[in-house]
């Protein structure tokens, strides 16, 4: 169900004015009018079901009020596991559509990765510009999702790999990380990769045009990552971005969902 990300709480009488770009969103995409219902996700992650009570064409102003509470604790196995995607920068038409896509599938984090095929320029580019803070706001509101996904800077291969394991250390739960490679030799399927694991944090590594490099699969490999192939037809990195985010939350759920059958 689509999703309004409010900028903060409602007044102590329950009331959230909206205006602004956020008007147009709420008329011309939600198409509310006067007593339907929205659900409104506020900063601190919480989601309420809120009502239009007025709505002021004029002055481009809508007015919300507090109906119920939603249940928000009722989520998918795969939201609860924190989930990265290192991107190696590709095109901007495409990072943008992958930063999209990402977004809606729930990912935590997006970091921006140069590497031997990254597209020049990459390391002077705003990965945080106010066009893909639109970009996300837009696809968590049309996809629900839970998630703040946040965006990072570009960082180079060394980087990222140890931001990684910092952000590994001291986690408690399983962790995975995997590379997506075009080449078999070295690859494990992603069931078998996962084999044993209850994750609770997990990774993705994805080529830009060209793929990732021998010497920087190896990078990975010592970083802790794992090479994954899958058998299908050759992808672009934006098809292989969200194939392998989508492969990887449905192998996790369906893990979790056959545990708790067993």
């Amino acid at each position: 169900m689509r999703q309004y990300l409010a900028p903060g709480e409602p007044d102590r009488n329950g009331l959230l004015a909206v205006g602004g770009k956020d008007f147009r969103y709420m008329r011309h995409v939600l198409r509310l009018t006067g007593g339907d219902m929205v659900q409104v996700r506020f900063p601190d992650g919480t989601c309420r079901n809120m009502t239009v009570c007025a709505v002021d064409e004029r002055s481009r102003n809508i007015v919300l009020q507090v109906c119920a509470p939603t249940d928000d604790k009722e989520k998918s196995p795969s939201a609860a596991v924190d989930l990265w995607l290192f991107q190696f920068v590709a095109k901007s038409a495409k990072m943008d559509g992958i930063v999209r896509q990402a977004t809606e599938c729930g990912v935590s984090t997006i970091v921006p990765v140069l590497g031997t095929f990254s597209q020049a320029g990459g390391a002077e580019k705003n990965f945080r510009s106010d066009r893909l803070t639109r970009i996300i706001k837009e696809a968590r509101q049309q996809s629900g999702s839970p998630v703040a996904t946040r965006l990072l800077d570009a960082v180079p291969l060394v980087q990222a790999v140890a931001l990684w394991q910092e952000q590994c250390a001291g986690t408690a739960g399983d962790v995975f990380a995997g590379v997506l490679y075009e080449r078999t030799e070295r690859t494990q399927p992603l069931h078998t990769a996962l084999a044993g694991k209850t994750v609770v944090r997990a990774a993705l590594a994805v080529g830009a045009e060209g793929g990732i490099s021998p010497q920087e699969i190896a990078q990975l490999c010592a970083g802790g990552f794992v090479p994954i192939h899958f058998e299908t037809n050759i992808l672009r990195c934006e098809t292989a971005a969200l194939y392998g985010i989508a492969a990887l939350q449905n192998a996790m759920t369906e893990k979790h969902v056959w545990q708790c059958r067993e």
